[in-house]
């Protein structure tokens, strides 16, 4: 087994790692696949736009630069993890609201298809959100059954779609099992059925490169609160393609996604570009923790980003195997290193108390039905030794629970 003291001795980024709060300490977390720890950076930063932006400028701030905020910053995001030139990412609402908007757009775009695919496995919001926009538009859904130790194929998606499809509703990677979809491939086959595709991106901004751009991507939406370190409830982003903005037609019409926000007049024209996908105010303190992580982001790389992401899962399903496989654990994630995003999830029946455990330990997995485990690996805030330290703390609590 690999001394995890010597990959740390040869990782180009454990540098990087001292700069989140709560590196320090011996707390083992596993969870940055949900909620990424906060850069030291953070804290003063905010109190310092409290002081300064927010309490000295007041609402001069909007004319300084608040008000394009959202796609400034979109455009960076857009620039740094998504592979996406300027003028197509807009952030702000939450992940589910900006989901919505984007399949609802993605329907009315296909008038009389009848149909939204999607796979069984998706995250719970993009399952409910696709079922709610079904019902309110009188669709069907058209399920994908998955493997949930993997995820949706090209040929699946092959399968699926027809004539009838308006809109394909799927994960980059997949919340469950970290299988990252053959995107490129699974777009072209929606568009040659003439369908529209909304690409959620949750799991891989930040961990997995993505190239919105060179796929042919329509639509896509994601959050800023997992690996881009933005925090709890953090903002999130909308992905529009060029070629859709003049035409796509968002549901919630707001007034800063209108074409003079500032007019007050009595209809709803829409802005050019992506702005008017936005609606309401947009959270501009809540945007300052992402600023602070995409210059991290930017400076290292997303290459490197994910070059450590795949040395982290590969080490972690190696100590898996060697001290929880004698247990009886699978290793539920895709063993091919270009199929596996950021995290690797463990199988066993007992797995919910081995987290209640482990938490207690301070050893912060998270737990998924059924029976799973998930070790979510944030590149640049964890180091192998963390691995190595919470993977043995999880054998120590199964073989308590034997």
């Amino acid at each position: 087994m690999t001394d995890p003291t010597l990959l740390d001795a040869d990782d180009p980024l454990a540098r990087h790692r001292d700069l989140f709060v709560g590196a320090e300490t011996p707390l083992v977390y596993f969870d940055g696949n949900s909620l990424g720890r906060p850069l030291r950076r953070t804290g003063p930063a905010l109190a310092a736009f409290v002081e300064e932006h927010w309490g000295g400028r007041l609402i001069r701030g909007w004319d300084e630069g608040w008000f394009d905020l959202p796609l400034t910053l979109g455009d960076r995001i857009g620039r740094v993890v998504l592979g996406a030139g300027a003028g197509q990412v807009a952030v702000g609402d939450s992940t589910t609201v900006l989901l919505y908007k984007l399949v609802r757009a993605a329907v009315a775009a296909r008038p009389g298809r009848r149909e939204i695919v999607i796979d069984r496995d998706s995250f719970p919001t993009d399952r409910y959100v696709v079922q709610g926009v079904a019902a309110e538009c009188g669709l069907d859904v058209r399920w994908i059954e998955v493997d949930t130790a993997a995820g949706v194929t090209a040929g699946q998606v092959r399968g699926a779609v027809g004539e009838q499809t308006a809109a394909v509703v799927l994960s980059h990677v997949a919340y469950r099992s970290a299988w990252i979809a053959d995107a490129a491939a699974i777009t072209a086959i929606a568009h040659d059925a003439g369908a529209l595709v909304v690409w959620d991106l949750s799991h891989s901004a930040g961990s997995v490169p993505v190239r919105l751009d060179d796929w042919g991507a329509d639509l896509a939406v994601g959050c800023t609160y997992k690996y881009l370190n933005g925090g709890p409830g953090a903002p999130a982003f909308a992905y529009v393609a060029e070629r859709h903005l003049d035409t796509v037609a968002q549901p919630i019409q707001g007034w800063m996604g209108h074409a003079d926000p500032f007019l007050m007049g009595p209809d709803w024209t829409p802005a050019p570009g992506v702005r008017r996908i936005l609606s309401g105010t947009p959270p501009v303190v809540g945007m300052l923790p992402l600023t602070l992580m995409l210059d991290l982001v930017e400076e290292v790389g997303i290459e490197a980003v994910r070059a450590k992401s795949q040395r982290l899962t590969a080490y972690a399903a190696e100590v898996a195997a060697e001290l929880l496989e004698p247990l009886g654990v699978v290793n539920g994630s895709p063993r091919d290193p270009d199929r596996l995003g950021g995290h690797v999830t463990l199988l066993h029946p007992r797995m919910r108390e081995v987290t209640a455990a482990l938490w207690q330990r301070d050893v912060i997995p998270d737990y998924r039905d059924p029976g799973g485990l998930r070790v979510g690996l944030s590149p640049l805030s964890t180091s192998f030794t963390e691995v190595r330290r919470g993977l043995e703390a999880t054998r120590e609590v199964l073989v308590v629970l034997r």
